[in-house]
């Protein structure tokens, strides 16, 4: 793996333990929503690195997500459970930063 590579899949693996304290911290001081997008981004961050280190990227977040089930999940590369755990933060962030009157438990959200 050349060096730059090596750098960024440890910069997102940062980026991603960040997020988690974030959403930590957040759930504490109930901010559920907020929380939401958080692990989303700390399962985000984490995931790019994975595929950065095997080779693959994209700009997109649905790039990323489709990368991850097709080389990773498919692969047996991880758990299939871990592809289910992206799909379900995938859609509760987009509907926890875009949509209205939307309410997450927080015994399904605690990070």
């Amino acid at each position: 793996m050349k060096e730059e590579v090596k750098q960024l899949t440890l910069y997102r693996m940062g980026r991603a333990k960040e997020a988690i304290a974030e959403a930590e911290l957040l759930f504490s001081e109930g901010h559920i929503r907020t929380s939401v997008n958080r692990l989303y981004y700390a399962c985000f961050y984490a995931v790019s690195a994975i595929l950065l280190a095997k080779g693959y990227s994209s700009a997109k977040h649905s790039g990323i997500r489709s990368l991850f089930h097709q080389k990773i999940v498919k692969a047996g590369l991880v758990n299939p459970s871990a592809g289910t755990l992206y799909n379900r933060l995938f859609d509760a962030r987009q509907k926890a930063d875009y949509a209205d009157l939307v309410k997450f438990e927080a015994n399904i959200v605690a990070p």
